[in-house]
This record gives C-alpha cells, structure tokens and sequence, in this order.
C-alpha cells in the first residue's frame, strides 16, 4: 500500500527554470510544499542527498502494443510502461489508430482496452487519422471533449496512412478551431515508394537500403509542405520524429516568421547514424525505423535545433520488434522488414550524457526537453512536468556520480537487443515516484500492475 504522505529530504530540485537544494512534502499523489528543513511528519521519508530531484519524463511517443505489417510491437502497455519507469520517465504519450472505414471512437476504446489495467505510469493519447472524412472532421470535436487533444496524420506510407494535402489542410483547420494540434509524420511518401520499387528491381534488399529509399531531402520538402499548409489553416502544426537538417531548415525557418511550428527529435537521430546500417550481415535491420538513421553530419544540427529552441521535445518513437522472429520478416526484403527501434528505457539517460558529459545543454535545458515542453504543448503543464506545488508527484530522484550500462542482457524494454549495446551513461535513476507512489526503488519495479492513469489532456495553448 503507498504512502499517503512522503518527505524528500535534501534533494536537489531542478526543473525547467530553476536548480536549488530543498526538501519536499507529498500527500496523497500531489506535492504540498516545497521548502528548507521542511518540519512536517510524513509516512515516508526518503533521504536525497547527493541526488538530482527531476520531474519525472514525459515521453510523448510511444507505440506499445501496435500492429504493423503482420505483427505487433513487443512491448505492450505493461512492460513498455514498466521499462519507462525504470529509465526514468513517469508519462507516456501513444497512438490510437483509426483504421480506414472505422471510426476515431473505436479506435480510442481499442487503445484504452489496451491500457487499462496494464499500464503502471499514468498515459494519454494521440489520435492517428488514416482518412480525413467528414465524419472523422466531426469526431475531431469528440475525442478532444474525451481529452485527445493531438492528432496525427502522414504524409507517408500510401494506401495505410498517406492522407493528401487536402485532407491535411481540413484537419489543420479543424484542429484549429477546436484548440487541437496536428503531428505530422513528413517524408514524401510517394516518390519514397517509387525509390524503394526501383530499389528492389536493381536487386537492393539489404536493410541500408531503407535508408537510401528514404533520402532527407523527402523529409525535407515534406516538411516544407505541411508548414506551408498550417500557414494557410492559420493552425498550429507539430512535426513529429525529425530527424534531417533539410527539415529542422523549414521548421526553423518557420518559427523565424513567427509561424506556430513545434518539432520532436529522438535520441537515434542524435546518437546513431546511417553507419549502423552497414554493419555485418542483418544487424543493419535493427536500426531500420522511419525516417531511418542519417549521415552523422546531421547530428550537429539537430543538438544546436535543441540548444536554440528551434527543437522542443525529445521523443522517442519507442516500437520494438524482435530481431529473431519479427525483424526477419525482412530478411530478403528491406521494405517487409517492421519499422521501428526500442528507446523508451534509454532516452533520459541519453539526453543527460548528451546535456553533462558533452557539454550541449543545461541541466534546465535537459528538464525542458524531456519533460516540461511535451507537458505544455500536450495539455498536461502544470499537472505533469514541473516539480511545484500542486504538480503530481512525479519525481525521480537521479544520481550524478552514478552510471548506467546498457544492454539487452539488463534493459527491461522486451526486445532482443539494444540499440546501445554496451555503451555506458553517466548518471543512474536511483528512485521513481509516480503521483507519490514509489514504484522504482533500488533497481527494482516496486510499483503496481495497472496503476497507470489515463489523463484527460487540455486544448493546444501555444506555450
């Protein structure tokens, strides 16, 4: 049974915009106070010192339990959520899919199905649209009244989810009006299948000729493209998962003009590059996810996108397959091979080696990215994100002078392997509360199954 009051003791507070030494008190999933020699008695007290007290992460995409081409991502909202907690995030964001010829409200009752009783850190949802239909215009007001506040659509994979740029201008105005926000998922998918058939009849299977089929230059004028339609909507417009200069270029650019244009990047795209794709034999399969990995010299440009804000939020796009029984699929085939890479355990750790060791952010920086913007441009600020008074107690206490090694020995992502197999971060997630409950303690889940809440997100504010 949790707690009903806890006490952080000597914790070092840092959140978006402040660092300082205090003690905090928790009673009944919320935080009471905040302050110095804090004199109140609790049911738990938790001694912090020499550890960061953070805001728990917000990872704000995820796809457990997802169904792609014949099979489904391995980690569902259990171990998904669960291998989360571990790395030090306490909310996720998924996806619902509304699947051609079916409605936005199944699709919701479906994802919830999935989610209740399973999840153990409180979740919310996007709203993939397969269609733009007048119904599913209709429906947009529903599943915002229902908190779904986000939708996503794709200019990419034709005859699944490629909706044209009219329906995507329809939906931009919708959204709009009624206070959502569209996520897009920008490549050019039509001339990336012309790639890939011509690809496939010059003999080309191997796994890196994803990445060849799918040149920055589509996610570049894609991105182009959808800004240019939210300008005309006079909506608001947040690009998912980028991953190329050519597009952090026209997302920049945007927000020069004054334009509302948000955009994600994922620790892959910081971290790895399209030279994973060249490694022995099948192993390039594990990287293969869309947009894929890119040439290293994109790396740069995408920490200084987040050091300036032309970049807010680091996401992960976490949809596992097993490379023994699901990435095999596309053995022969690069285009069969599942989409997607584990990172919803990795990400926190990432992001802080990238902010401390290498010196590319701030600690407040750090915080903003992997927790507060995704909280304010969701819906959940001040609920979830910050470390105030009134806020959930979502909190992880960090160690510093700790490390973390990561392997698919050891993750807890349910997956066959680990994209950093072997690396070494520094800083360790010591203890994870999630609205006052400890559901990490000493490298254990001590948390409970289906704890998770869904959370009822607020309309689009520009933050």
């Amino acid at each position: 049974m949790m707690a009903r009051t806890c006490l952080i003791r000597n914790a070092e507070v840092v959140t978006a915009t402040d660092h300082y030494r205090a003690d905090i008190y928790i009673k009944d999933g919320a935080i009471q106070a905040i302050g110095v020699d804090l004199s109140m008695a609790a049911d738990r007290v938790i001694d912090a010192t020499g550890l960061l007290a953070l805001p728990g992460g917000i990872d704000a995409h995820t796809h457990f339990d997802m169904p792609f081409g014949g099979t489904t991502s391995s980690d569902d909202f259990l171990t998904g959520t669960r291998a989360a907690a571990f790395g030090g995030t306490t909310t996720i964001i998924d996806f619902a899919i509304q699947t051609r010829g079916h409605t936005a409200q199944e699709a919701f009752d479906t994802w919830l199905g999935k989610a209740e009783g399973k999840a153990v850190i409180d979740y919310g949802f996007h709203m993939i649209l397969s269609e733009v239909t007048p119904h599913t215009l209709q429906e947009m007001q529903s599943m915002v009244d229902q908190g779904i506040t986000s939708f996503k659509l794709f200019t990419a994979y034709p005859g699944v989810f490629m909706v044209d740029d009219g329906g995507i201008f329809q939906a931009l105005q919708r959204a709009g009006e009624i206070g959502g926000l569209i996520a897009m998922h920008a490549e050019n998918g039509s001339v990336i299948d012309v790639l890939v058939q011509q690809a496939l009849a010059r003999g080309q299977t191997a796994p890196k000729y994803h990445a060849l089929t799918r040149p920055p230059e589509a996610e570049g004028e894609a991105t182009h493209r959808v800004i240019t339609l939210a300008k005309l909507a006079e909506a608001p417009l947040y690009i998912v998962h980028l991953s190329a200069f050519q597009a952090l270029d026209e997302v920049t650019a945007a927000r020069d003009r004054g334009q509302p244009v948000f955009a994600e990047t994922c620790p892959q795209y910081l971290f790895l590059s399209y030279d994973n794709y060249e490694e022995p034999g099948f192993d390039g399969a594990k990287y293969v996810m869309s947009p894929p990995l890119r040439p290293k010299e994109h790396q740069e440009h995408l920490w200084r996108g987040l050091k300036t804000n032309d970049l807010q939020v680091v996401s992960t796009d976490h949809c596992p397959f097993c490379m023994k029984d699901q990435k095999i699929l596309g053995q022969n085939n690069f285009a069969k091979i599942p989409n997607g890479a584990p990172g919803v355990e990795t990400r926190m750790s990432l992001i802080y080696e990238g902010a401390t060791k290498e010196g590319r952010l701030s600690l407040n920086r750090f915080v903003e990215i992997t927790a507060t913007a995704p909280a304010k441009l969701f819906g959940l600020f001040p609920k979830k994100g910050t470390i105030a008074v009134g806020s959930d107690a979502d909190i992880v206490l960090f160690d510093p002078q700790g490390s973390t090694h990561w392997s698919a020995q050891t993750h807890h992502m349910r997956v066959d392997y680990n994209p950093y197999e072997g690396r070494t971060t520094p800083g360790a997630v010591r203890t994870v509360l999630s609205r006052g409950e400890v559901i990490i303690e000493n490298e254990a889940f001590v948390g409970r199954e289906g704890r998770g809440e869904f959370l009822k997100r607020a309309t689009f504010k520009h933050p």
